[in-house]
């Protein structure tokens, strides 16, 4: 089969398309998925540049996201069926592990639990083997592109957005660097709770564009501190909750705007890891500052539904075959998209 592979981390002169094996069901309860669409993520660009401790096998197949076909079935499993139509939730994990927390249903943080492309060969190839659990059937008139788009992005917003953070009607929400997954994610999700969503970034065209989609306050972070001009605009009251996945480059900000009783949850730190926090600040305004990666096997049935339902689509930016994967993931590292980057896997 065609995949798009590295054989080690480096910059995007590692990406080749190369023929590599047909992966094979190994248990009972594997799914094999002729992939039709696969789209990039943030962390596809960390794990060609390396990310410690996360090791690869070369050829290591790249990406995270991706929808298709199934094509083949082990013999336990009954939830899909071959010629189902199905997007995969990038996040695996043994099942067959008792810990406490997969016995609580938060697979994320078994130990056992890993990601596509990251920890787990991925999806930018024709044919990928996932557990039967990891997959929901999604309508024939999605398009390819959407389907590939959604998951990890949306999974990791709903998360962030409904469970971690508990977003209600009437919050007011500060959303940084609107245009890519996660960000466009959480701002369709708080505006279906009802919302009032604030969104940042440097560029005056992608603000616009979110306006479009239902942001209600927009933020060029590129002539001003967005944190206080949130903050400012609220009657210093500022934000009920803040969703950072920048780092360091923003965490001050976002603690300038969070308001009394303020909620911060992040998923990242694509400007670096490290963060001051001054902690008066944090128990004089009884802050909740918070983790979130990924989701749960109810969370990923709980954005499926949205799907099923013609909610929370995402913005695509640009499809590129699987032969211009090196572009894709320049499109990528160029931060100029608004939405998700695909590659078509299907000729």
């Amino acid at each position: 089969m065609r995949a798009l592979t590295i054989d080690a981390h480096g910059d995007l002169s590692q990406l080749v398309v190369r023929d590599i094996p047909v992966p094979e069901l190994s248990t009972p309860h594997d799914v094999r998925v002729r992939v039709h669409a696969a789209a990039l993520n943030r962390l596809d660009l960390w794990v060609l540049g390396g990310i410690p401790g996360v090791h690869i096998t070369p050829p290591w197949v790249v990406g995270s996201d991706g929808a298709g076909v199934v094509e083949s079935v082990g013999d336990a499993v009954t939830r899909v069926r071959p010629g189902d139509r199905v997007i995969l939730n990038p996040g695996v994990v043994d099942r067959s592990c008792t810990c406490e927390y997969c016995r609580e249903g938060d697979q994320p943080l078994c130990l056992s639990y890993g990601v596509l492309g990251e920890h787990r060969p991925g999806t930018l190839a024709e044919y990928v083997v996932v557990p039967d659990a990891n997959l929901e059937q999604i309508p024939a008139e999605l398009s390819w592109a959407e389907a590939a788009a959604f998951p990890l992005a949306t999974l990791t917003a709903w998360r962030m957005v409904v469970s971690r953070a508990r977003v209600q009607a009437g919050d007011d929400v500060l959303i940084w660097g609107i245009g890519g997954g996660v960000a466009l994610a959480a701002l369709q999700i708080c505006k279906h709770i009802g919302a009032t969503v604030w969104v940042t970034s440097g560029s005056d065209e992608k603000l616009e564009r979110a306006r479009t989609l239902g942001a209600d306050h927009l933020l060029n972070h590129s002539t001003g501190d967005a944190g206080k001009q949130a903050r400012l605009a609220t009657n210093k009251r500022g934000m009920d909750v803040v969703i950072d996945s920048v780092g360091e480059a923003t965490w001050t900000q976002s603690l300038i705007a969070l308001g009394k009783r303020g909620r911060l949850v992040t998923c990242g730190g694509t400007s670096g890891p490290m963060v001051q926090t001054d902690v008066r600040r944090m128990f004089w305004n009884q802050w909740t500052l918070m983790g979130s990666t990924m989701g749960n096997d109810v969370e990923f049935a709980a954005i499926a539904a949205e799907l099923r339902a013609g909610r929370l689509l995402p913005p695509v930016d640009q499809v590129f075959a699987l032969e211009d994967g090196r572009d894709a993931y320049a499109r990528l590292t160029s931060g100029a998209q608004f939405g998700k980057v695909v590659v078509r896997i299907d000729p």
